[in-house]
């Protein structure tokens, strides 16, 4: 009996599921500074700074839904820029967070928020940059996503640009750009097609695929890798750039696989959604996430580590901000 397609592709993706592994817990030879990172770092010190965020978390997303796809983003932009330093957070001119490539990111003030209450439980303990990391692990959590354990001990960075910000990828890149973009911060390919997968939930402004709509590469006429049907649904949900449109179309409320089974079906809604399933070195990741949900999910919480562990500054590397928007005077 032949092999099924399932099995070829796990076969072709087991490399990639072991290095991803691998990196979860990486020698200090590799990556010393995430070695340091510990998951009884506040033990002593702040007992209750899961709890803090926990419950912040959950009072936030149950009144806007739409704020858990934010936090995790949040977190996301902030890792790609100097790591996960909560450079992002930090509020002057010039910084990441005034950059173009930031206007629509949300959630702030929920950081905010939990920074303040920590500030009263456990002052000067709690860094704003694991106090983003523990977010974006609750908020995936919270609409159903993986959980996962986050190892604590990151410092807050004391440098943010807004030129740096505006080179995390925006959705219009090609998939060399985007593989490249993610080895700079440590991460491979699989982390680079699981982490797309968050677009399972949010929504993005339809000025971000107004050109995908009418003018594809210039040439006045559509992306030929958009479903026709969805084109026109696009198209009429679409009629003001300020708009916003749901970036899986099917299950948007819901963190599943189904993100992956749209990019079959040519239902990516951004540009570089869509091209993981036409690339040669994307598509069968893409394809063994579509037909198995649980490896997605189980991958997820392997990535998102991988993501949190990117780049950290430890010990007398940064500081602990009181207040997440400023550095320390």
């Amino acid at each position: 009996m032949a092999p099924s397609l399932s099995f070829k592709l796990l076969m072709f993706l087991v490399p990639y599921f072991v290095m991803a592994l691998g990196s979860q817990t990486p020698s200090s030879e590799t990556v010393p500074k995430a070695d340091q990172l510990t998951f009884s770092h506040y033990e002593k010190t702040c007992p209750n700074m899961e709890a803090i965020v926990h419950k912040k978390v959950a009072k936030w997303i149950k009144e806007d839904y739409t704020l858990a796809a934010s936090l995790i983003r949040l977190h996301f932009h902030d890792c790609a820029v100097r790591g996960c330093d909560a450079s992002i957070l930090l509020n002057h001119n010039d910084s990441e967070r005034r950059a173009k490539g930031s206007e629509t990111l949300r959630g702030f003030e929920v950081i905010d928020k939990i920074k303040e209450e920590m500030e009263k439980k456990c002052p000067k303990t709690v860094s704003c940059a694991d106090i983003l990391t523990a977010v974006a692990r609750d908020a995936t959590v919270k609409i159903g996503g993986p959980f996962w354990e986050v190892p604590y001990g990151r410092k807050d960075g004391l440098v943010s640009l807004a030129k740096e910000a505006d080179l995390v990828p925006m959705g219009h890149e090609n998939i060399t750009h985007l593989i490249e973009f993610f080895e700079s911060i440590d991460l491979n390919l699989l982390d680079l097609v699981v982490l797309s997968g968050s677009h399972t939930i949010g929504r993005s402004t339809c000025g971000s695929i107004q050109q995908r709509l009418y003018n594809h590469k210039g040439n006045g006429k559509p992306d030929p890798t958009i479903d026709p049907r969805y084109l026109n649904y696009l198209r009429r949900k679409c009629r003001w750039a300020s708009e916003y449109v749901q970036l899986d179309a099917t299950t948007p409320t819901k963190f599943d696989s189904m993100y992956y089974t749209n990019l079959q079906r040519k239902m990516g809604l951004l540009s570089t959604d869509q091209l993981l399933y036409s690339d040669s070195r994307t598509a069968p990741i893409v394809a063994a996430l579509a037909s198995q949900p649980d490896l997605f999910y189980q991958q997820f919480a392997v990535s998102m580590v991988n993501l949190g562990n990117a780049q950290v500054l430890t010990g007398d590397e940064g500081e602990i901000r009181t207040n997440c928007n400023f550095v320390n005077a």
